[in-house]
């Protein structure tokens, strides 16, 4: 892929969104960049996420609560610490603090639990062109400065659901999206949605891996600029 931000951004939705933006704010330290309205009565709320974006989706409706994605931990590289410190928001999803460097992050990453490990290498390797992460084994893929950490999970999904409380989705911003779009499904990715356009903020759709779960492919007009 021909990466317009060299970093993931991560999507989590939430029926309790003011305890989760106090938690991300002040226990954890995020910036608040701003609030975007989707439509529908659901509202995201941005943070700065060490260079990338935790989107914080809320709605008036409430969203289900379904069987959890493989997407399981946020792991973000803190300097001065001796090890992990690990936490949980006040939905349970877990995020941990790292000393940079561990798991070869040195910026954020994620912990993906997964049914096949090798089917997943495949497909972070050849569908979506990601190089891995020399000393983690083969199992861990850099997306620009981010990490994508493959583990194999007893209880990883096999449909995982973009609808649902939690964990569910990834982003990464391209030049074209398309194109890799397109790209993606013919070396052998997961059709989720083709690409759309959202007003004047971006054009974007989804993949998915082998288990299912979300990855979306966004064309971010502020970084790439509107097609004419």
């Amino acid at each position: 892929m021909n990466l317009a931000k060299p970093r993931i951004d991560i999507g989590l939705f939430t029926n309790n969104h003011e305890p989760m933006l106090a938690f991300y704010q002040n226990e954890v330290g995020l910036p608040f960049d701003h609030a975007l309205p989707l439509g529908k009565g659901q509202m995201q709320h941005r943070h700065d996420l060490a260079g990338s974006v935790l989107k914080i989706n809320a709605s008036r409706t409430p969203f289900e609560e379904t069987p959890a994605t493989g997407y399981r931990e946020i792991l973000i590289a803190r300097d001065g610490l001796l090890g992990p410190k690990s936490m949980q928001d006040p939905d349970g999803n877990k995020v941990t603090l790292v000393p940079r460097g561990l798991f070869g992050i040195e910026q954020i990453g994620i912990r993906l639990k997964v049914r096949d490990v090798n089917a997943h290498r495949r497909f972070y390797a050849l569908s979506l062109g990601l190089p891995d992460v020399p000393e983690e084994g083969g199992d861990s893929f850099y997306c620009g400065e981010s990490v994508i950490m493959v583990e194999h999970g007893g209880d990883a999904p096999d449909d995982a659901s973009l609808n649902g409380t939690g964990l569910r989705y990834i982003t990464v911003q391209v030049f074209d999206s398309d194109m890799e779009y397109e790209g993606i499904l013919k070396r052998g990715g997961g059709e989720g949605y083709p690409p759309r356009t959202l007003g004047e903020v971006a054009r974007f759709g989804f993949v998915r891996d082998p288990d299912g779960n979300w990855i979306e492919i966004s064309q971010r007009f502020s970084l790439v600029g509107k097609p004419k």
